[in-house]
């Protein structure tokens, strides 16, 4: 693992996109781990599902006959709070505009990471046996016809709450939030990018749990990339990596403020992972995530930090994340 794993599938992006050959891709958060998979709707080392695209269709049917319920030992408020002053310490010091902090949650289910996979419903999916599922509702970048774009994900409210689309629309802190990340990604998309815009902004999704309903904020930013494109995919990546949307800004100074915070690697969680058709790459950022350690499951969720965060909201949206998405 490490540097010459990384490099390794970033030669391998650039050729297959060169050759327009078909792969499946992951790199960790901390961009110590990558994945490459060729041809990967001919093999069953690891499942996915992109959009329309993906081998899900022939993975065996859950065990079970609803989704899995959750049920999480939930980090101590004391815990959480010790997390968020390191990171405000940071955001009153000027280290950091924002700050993603995300913290891991042991949950017990009765199901498997397989049977997860087979039910939740999520346009990005990922399983890894023995590893993790991931059901992601987040895109990171798509690619296609020469035109990159992105859709960042910030802010999120329970459906439940009255007017909750306005309130969540009018929230300060979470419109600081928002406005802190597009500007981020606009910028980001700007290295590999000319012609950046953004398109839509702040636009309402509709996520669907067994539990709950939630509203999420999301903005489109859009970009043509520079001539000659598909034969540096790789390259492309690891010049936008890691995620805005799940580091913050700055990057360099806010992923030491996590690296203390959070005290232990994400691995894949936050990372991206995507596939690449022939033609049409479309990729998206590791959230929603259940990871499987020594037989114990673990979910993982966060949100962003500013200035003007309360740790009693962000220790709620923490839990609120921990959910199976259902159609």
């Amino acid at each position: 693992m490490g540097g010459n794993e990384i490099e390794e599938v970033r030669k391998r992006m650039n050729e297959a996109g060169r050759d327009q050959a078909p792969f499946l891709f992951a790199f960790s958060f901390e961009m110590n781990e990558a994945l490459f998979v060729e041809s990967p709707l001919e093999q069953n080392r690891c499942w996915f599902q992109v959009g329309e695209n993906g081998n899900k269709n022939a993975f065996p049917p859950a065990k079970i006959l609803q989704p899995p319920t959750l049920f999480p030992s939930v980090l101590s408020v004391e815990a959480y709070k010790a997390k968020f002053d390191r990171v405000q310490r940071g955001l009153l010091q000027g280290d950091s505009f924002l700050t993603n902090l995300t913290v891991c949650t042991p949950v017990a289910m009765k199901a498997t990471l397989a049977d997860v996979f087979s039910c939740a419903d999520a346009p990005y999916q990922l399983y890894l046996p023995g590893r993790f599922v991931c059901f992601s509702p987040e895109r990171f970048v798509r690619i296609k016809g020469g035109g990159i774009s992105t859709n960042p994900m910030k802010g999120t409210i329970d459906a439940s709450v009255p007017d909750a689309a306005e309130v969540i629309l009018n929230d300060p802190k979470e419109t600081a939030e928002h406005c802190t990340i597009v500007d981020l990604l606009r910028n980001d998309l700007s290295i590999v990018a000319k012609d950046v815009q953004v398109g839509r902004f702040r636009y309402l999704d509709r996520i669907q749990s067994k539990e709950r309903t939630l509203l999420q904020v999301s903005s489109e930013i859009t970009g043509r990339l520079f001539p000659e494109y598909e034969g540096r995919l790789g390259d492309l990546f690891l010049k936008l990596l890691p995620a805005g949307s799940v580091s913050g800004a700055p990057k360099h100074s806010t992923l030491q403020i996590i690296r203390e915070a959070e005290s232990e690697p994400r691995g894949y969680y936050t990372g991206v992972f995507g596939y690449f058709d022939g033609r049409t790459l479309d990729s998206a950022v590791m959230i929603r995530f259940i990871e499987e350690r020594n037989g114990q499951y673990f979910y993982r969720s966060g949100g962003g930090i500013t200035a003007y965060s309360r740790w009693e909201n962000e220790y709620q949206e923490v839990l609120d994340k921990i959910y199976i998405p259902v159609g």
